[in-house]
């Protein structure tokens, strides 16, 4: 595995240079013949990213030949303020040009065990496989302050041995449902980067990046793609312990 840790003063400095990563990764893959695939996630780090995105680079860019994705949902309909469609939605994806059918978003409203079955099946239509999963081409990923990262929680460690693309799991405080790419296709991006900021994950990204035994009751630690790159991008309070 290929990680690079980068480490940035103000979150702000972090959205901005990932959403130039972003953009250039997109420029370089204009013309290819199948589309560039992401998936996004939730919190408040990829909000400042969306508002960055939709701010300064809504029209540098051709967005056509990309294909959105979530990596995770809650259970709710996409005009809840709890929806991390409705999030992307508001600060960068109306503000940009791209076709409504390369728009994929979780159906948060539906039964959660049929949706993520059809969303499953749309995410197979739309990618490449590799060893018989989908590969994006770049996963966003965050670091909940219990460890967790897309909507795996502790206690769900299976999900990094599943064969399915999508499970549905429950939230161990709120018990509200969630859809959530598996831990297996997370682990077969191209290129997985997590967003990480605050002190209050200072503690959790030491072990983590520290590679101490104690690291392994987070799922974030066993993000790891086997033939793919995991970035970190840290603003400065996050990477403390490191």
């Amino acid at each position: 595995m290929n990680e690079i840790i980068k480490i940035f003063p103000t979150p702000f400095a972090l959205a901005e240079a990932l959403a130039f990563e972003l953009v250039n990764l997109v420029k370089k893959v204009e013309k290819r013949e199948f589309p560039f695939t992401f998936a996004l996630s939730g919190g408040s780090t990829p909000r400042l990213l969306f508002s960055v995105l939709g701010d300064h680079f809504a029209s540098s860019v051709k967005w056509d030949n990309t294909h959105i994705f979530w990596t995770d949902e809650r259970c709710v309909p996409p005009d809840n303020t709890e929806s991390n469609y409705r999030t992307a939605w508001k600060g960068f994806i109306e503000r940009i040009n791209i076709p409504e059918k390369n728009i994929h978003r979780i159906r948060g409203e539906d039964d959660a065990v049929k949706e993520s079955m059809r969303y499953s099946e749309e995410i197979a239509k739309f990618t490449r496989q590799r060893n018989g999963l989908p590969v994006f081409d770049f996963i966003m990923l965050g670091l909940g302050e219990d460890g967790h990262t897309a909507s795996i929680f502790p206690g769900n460690k299976t999900l990094f041995h599943s064969h399915r693309i999508c499970e549905v799991t429950i939230h161990p405080v709120t018990d509200l449902k969630r859809i959530t790419l598996t831990g297996s296709v997370i682990n077969n991006a191209e290129l997985i980067t997590f967003l990480v900021t605050g002190k209050k994950k200072a503690e959790i990204i030491g072990e983590i990046l520290g590679e101490k035994e104690s690291a392994k009751r987070f799922p974030a630690s066993h993000i790891a793609p086997a033939d793919g790159k995991l970035l970190w991008y840290l603003d400065r309070d996050a990477a403390t312990n490191i």
